[in-house]
């Protein structure tokens, strides 16, 4: 239990409804519409109106803010955990990624950090966290920069190659006796 889909726009509905999940973050430009899928109830999706920006003062654009990762922390925390959490933004490379890796120390903050990264690593070649979500997400759930440090020692993801979601668990895996 405890398991966290990342996935692009365009699988959202595919992932929610393989995956049973009944939890849906979604990190997209303000204004951007789609369709939420059915099996995701209105109270329990959050949509996150950021771009996939790294710095602020970028005009019209969006950057991400403490009241964005604030608002993520919340809704993770409120996560029961008995179905999967999809976490999605436009093509599941950058903001989501972010954004899981911040659900998962919101829920389990005893993890280590760097494990944390490692895992999501594993899970995908090509995630790239956004920097300034992460660097937010650091300062906000008090991790002294581990977070950080963690997201820039696995480095930049490969590049993009097409539509690959991915899941991990939000907790680290216990080995079984």
């Amino acid at each position: 239990m405890g398991t966290i889909v990342v996935a692009p726009l365009g699988k959202i509905a595919e992932l929610a409804v393989r995956h049973r999940c009944r939890d849906m973050l979604s990190l997209v430009a303000p204004k951007q519409n789609f369709h939420r899928p059915a099996i995701i109830a209105a109270d329990r999706h959050l949509i996150v109106g950021v771009n996939d920006i790294a710095f602020a003062g970028t005009g019209s654009l969006v950057a991400p803010g403490e009241e964005h990762v604030a608002a993520i922390i919340g809704f993770a925390r409120g996560w029961d955990r008995q179905a999967p959490l999809l976490v999605h933004c436009m093509m599941g490379v950058s903001r989501s990624p972010a954004a899981a890796l911040i659900a998962a120390l919101a829920v389990e903050p005893d993890q280590d950090e760097h494990d944390l990264a490692m895992r999501l690593r594993r899970a995908s070649v090509q995630a790239t966290p956004n920097a300034r979500l992460v660097e937010i997400g650091d300062h906000v759930l008090s991790r002294g920069g581990r977070l950080v440090a963690a997201v820039r020692a696995i480095g930049r993801g490969a590049d993009y190659v097409g539509d690959s979601p991915f899941f991990f668990s939000a907790a680290p895996q216990t080995l079984q006796p």
